[in-house]
């Protein structure tokens, strides 16, 4: 079954790298947004089995952390599952203590641990 994924604020190198990883290893549907208002009104109208969010969207310098307090608050998006993608560990678990999966960084996308955490979302690949 094919999963649909909304990758949300990353500049376009890093949302090709993001890209080749899950379609190299699932069978998804990538969707892109680059920032909050456009993610938001994507998550409300279309059906996604996970959003990758940027901490700073490249676009407006948007917060990331921002949009997983708004999906997550949202009744409409709320049990989307939602990944941030940062580095930075204190911008994980404040993700987390807003309802969102523990996500990765970008500096992890060749790691296998990163491929197994996608998969505990998205199944198998």
């Amino acid at each position: 079954m094919t999963r649909r994924v909304l990758d949300v604020g990353q500049c376009d190198a890093d949302h090709a790298r993001i890209k080749q990883l899950l379609s190299s290893r699932f069978d998804v549907e990538i969707e892109r947004a680059h920032d909050a208002v456009d993610a938001l009104k994507m998550a409300r109208r279309e059906t996604f089995d996970l959003i990758l969010v940027n901490r700073l969207f490249d676009a407006d310098r948007g917060e990331g952390l921002e949009l997983v307090r708004s999906l997550k608050a949202d009744g409409e998006t709320s049990d989307i599952p939602v990944m941030l993608v940062s580095n930075f560990p204190d911008a994980q678990k404040e993700a987390v203590e807003l309802g969102a999966v523990k996500g990765f960084g970008k500096s992890e996308l060749g790691d296998p641990a990163t491929a197994a955490k996608l998969g505990e979302t998205l199944g198998e690949g």
